[in-house]
């Protein structure tokens, strides 16, 4: 399927770039990024998440069904009692950010597709929307949860008290950028034979490596020995952003460190994006599909975004006319809290809940780290609790609470695999455990009550 969702993506108008072949005709120009052996990466210069979103945006704007709802915030999925056969999804209650009320918004169908939880890093490549929220969601209404101790680092994202996160493409090395240190000495080979070229948690763990043992606050990714014509033409936005922090990528290395960018794991779906929860499903990076095992390959995300996004709408389709219309359901009851006089709360709670999880559950790990991150997100999730109860919701306030639970999540995972694989490596079980090839961590809120 994943030709056809390429050409899907060109009819809905995203422009890939594309050069000429030898026979003088237009082809699509392809990427290779780090792990792959060919190159198979379809782009949009270095900007084609924007371009795809931006495309898709504007055609579901256009289209007569589809309403879209900015400034609205989930604060809890509305599903029927258990029954012999489970629970079914009957609809959200939503925070209108603007008006600030609860809303009750009953559906058939609810689809999840509310990306990651990498904001719950300290230093994330999605800082304003990668909260964890429909992970979750899914979670607090009864879904299993799986392999949330693969977090993915990207290994080269813009250093500089300014930038923000920006991150800087696999591509970059795809194309020749070399890794150095600040004498200009290259050290990936070092590390994996295929130096630059290693799979993101090797590259992600070389640089954290050099950047503790040197005592040094950044490593260099190095494109400026190829020709300025070729930087401009491959990389335009990156030029473009880090000239503006002074740094110009056709003469100048480029200031990187790891930052966490991938949910590898996430709500426990099948291969049509159905969860345990009848007529809820999740797709992208939000769900735990199996497609990306223990460490993502490079570009997979937007892929497997399309291709199960498609087979989850052929399901629905098939199945929604003999789906009833939901029942009406209790409005959101506000009448036991009130607004809130302490939001330091909330915003402390951030804070310390960003850190301590960058500083025990980041790119090495080990036991010791791991119990000193989940004592703490007890406390945190005792404190947020009290203050959900007493005080009216807020998008801060919803975030927060969502990312304390993704948290305990990625901890009981990581402390549930003994061994190091992939995105999951611990000082205390370094090697592979072959036996558990294929072997997914998976949690059910039955079993973990302590999680709500």
């Amino acid at each position: 399927m994943a030709k056809s969702s390429i050409q899907w993506l060109r009819a809905q108008g995203v422009e890939f770039t594309e050069e000429l072949s030898e026979s003088g005709e237009k082809v699509l120009h392809l990427n290779r990024e780090g792990g792959h052996s060919h190159r198979r990466i379809v782009h949009t210069a270095d900007a084609t998440g924007k371009a795809v979103s931006l495309s898709l945006i504007d055609r579901a704007k256009e289209h007569p069904n589809i309403t879209l709802f900015e400034h609205h915030n989930v604060v809890e999925l509305i599903t029927t009692s258990a029954t012999p056969v489970g629970k079914t999804i009957v609809g959200a209650y939503v925070l209108d950010t603007q008006l600030q009320k609860v809303k009750t918004m009953l559906a058939k169908v609810v689809v999840l597709a509310t990306g990651g939880a990498s904001k719950v890093y300290l230093y994330s490549t999605n800082p304003q929307c990668a909260t964890g929220d429909g992970i979750a969601l899914a979670w607090r209404a009864g879904c299993r949860v799986s392999n949330m101790e693969f977090m993915q680092f990207h290994p080269t994202c813009l250093y500089h008290p300014k930038a923000q996160s920006f991150l800087i493409t696999e591509a970059v090395r795809g194309e020749g950028g070399r890794l150095v240190l600040p004498d200009g000495t290259p050290f990936m080979a070092n590390f994996d034979a295929r130096a630059e070229l290693a799979p993101r948690d090797i590259v992600a763990r070389a640089i954290d490596h050099e950047i503790k043992k040197r005592g040094i606050d950044c490593v260099y990714l190095d494109i400026s020995h190829k020709p300025e014509s070729f930087i401009l033409h491959h990389f335009p936005t990156i030029h473009k952003k880090c000239l503006k922090f002074g740094i110009d990528i056709t003469k100048q290395p480029i200031p990187v460190v790891p930052s966490a960018h991938y949910t590898c794991g996430g709500v426990l779906t099948d291969s049509f994006a159905r969860t345990d929860i009848a007529n809820l499903y999740a797709i992208g990076e939000v769900a735990s599909t199996g497609l990306h095992g223990a460490n993502r390959m490079a570009s997979n995300s937007l892929l497997e975004c399309l291709v199960f996004a498609e087979r989850a709408s052929i399901d629905i389709l098939n199945k929604l006319p003999n789906i009833p219309v939901p029942k009406p359901v209790a409005d959101w009851d506000e009448s036991q809290v009130s607004d809130s006089d302490e939001e330091v709360v909330v915003s402390h709670n951030w804070d310390e809940l960003r850190h301590f999880m960058w500083d025990y559950v980041g790119i090495v790990r080990t036991d010791k780290r791991l119990y000193r991150a989940l004592s703490r997100v007890e406390l945190l999730k005792y404190e947020i609790a009290e203050y959900y109860s007493h005080f009216r919701v807020t998008s801060d306030l919803l975030e927060l609470r969502n990312l304390v639970i993704v948290a305990e999540l990625i901890i009981r995972c990581a402390l549930q695999r003994k061994e190091s694989r992939g995105l999951h490596y611990t000082l205390d079980y370094p090697v592979c455990d072959n036996s558990r090839a294929g072997v997914n961590s998976v949690l059910t809120p039955d079993n973990w009550q302590g999680i709500a």
